[in-house]
């Protein structure tokens, strides 16, 4: 199991938690990574803390200018030298043994892409006791339904999936990443928690219902390329399956 790790980190305005970011990559049990962090013109000192970093690892590039983050994960793609395609927001953690689990479980059952159990905290980082799991084995048509896998614990085989771009989404570009692999693989879930996602204010999980449609049906219209009946159908189905996913994979525990 030495097969490089290419992890794919778009990057604005995150100086605030990009530092602790950075540090759950690097206290990985896996070594075999690069971090390819891709800045869309930050205007906080962000390029300077992820230099503070001596790690030849971490690979910093910075877009010509402010074009979003589907730009910039399309950028990252293409510069990952990874067998495995792994994804992190600058934002969000990771458990330090999330690589080497993830890359055990699609090794020994010749998987081609996975995703994982992940818990939310709050902006400050305090925990939120929630717990968000997907369905055993991600169809295409259940893809298609609903995104059911967080960046944070996405990951694929690129050898098998070859190379990935995507049209310039301002919104849902990750779920546009899915949506691509999902037609050469289906994607199954490992029932361990192996990351943090930390929920922001004004992030676009917390909108409200027209605002999920627009950005859905966008999707589904310009990176899918669907037609407006059926872009309109699937963006139906998403927000159904959205509502019913927090009552089948949303676990609250109680904060001792």
């Amino acid at each position: 199991m030495n097969d490089l790790v290419s992890i794919i980190t778009p990057t604005y305005n995150c100086a605030a938690f990009i530092g602790e970011t950075i540090k759950s990559v690097i206290s990985q049990t896996y070594s075999n990574w690069e971090m390819l962090i891709v800045d869309d013109c930050s205007t906080d000192n962000t390029k300077s803390i992820v230099e503070s970093f001596n790690d030849s690892r971490i690979k910093y590039f910075c877009n010509e200018k402010n074009s979003g983050a589907a730009i910039s994960r399309n950028r990252a793609l293409r510069e990952a030298k990874g067998r495995w395609i792994a994804f992190l927001d600058s934002d969000d953690l990771w458990m330090p043994n999330k690589l080497e689990h993830q890359i055990h479980f699609m090794e020994d059952n010749n998987y081609h892409f996975s995703c994982h159990k992940r818990t939310i905290c709050e902006e400050d980082g305090t925990p939120t006791g929630i717990f968000v799991s997907s369905p055993k084995v991600i169809t295409k048509r259940k893809m298609h339904d609903y995104c059911w896998c967080g960046a944070i614990t996405v990951m694929y085989d690129a050898d098998f999936i070859g190379l990935i771009q995507i049209e310039d989404l301002k919104k849902r570009n990750d779920y546009a990443i899915w949506l691509k692999v999902i037609e050469k693989a289906n994607c199954y879930y490992l029932d361990e928690t192996l990351g943090v996602h930390r929920r922001r204010k004004g992030s676009i999980s917390s909108s409200k219902k027209s605002v999920l449609m627009k950005h859905f049906y966008i999707l589904y219209r310009k990176g899918e390329h669907m037609g407006p009946i059926k872009a309109s159908y699937r963006t139906v189905r998403n927000l159904f399956w959205g509502s019913l996913k927090k009552k089948l994979y949303y676990d609250k525990e109680e904060i001792k």
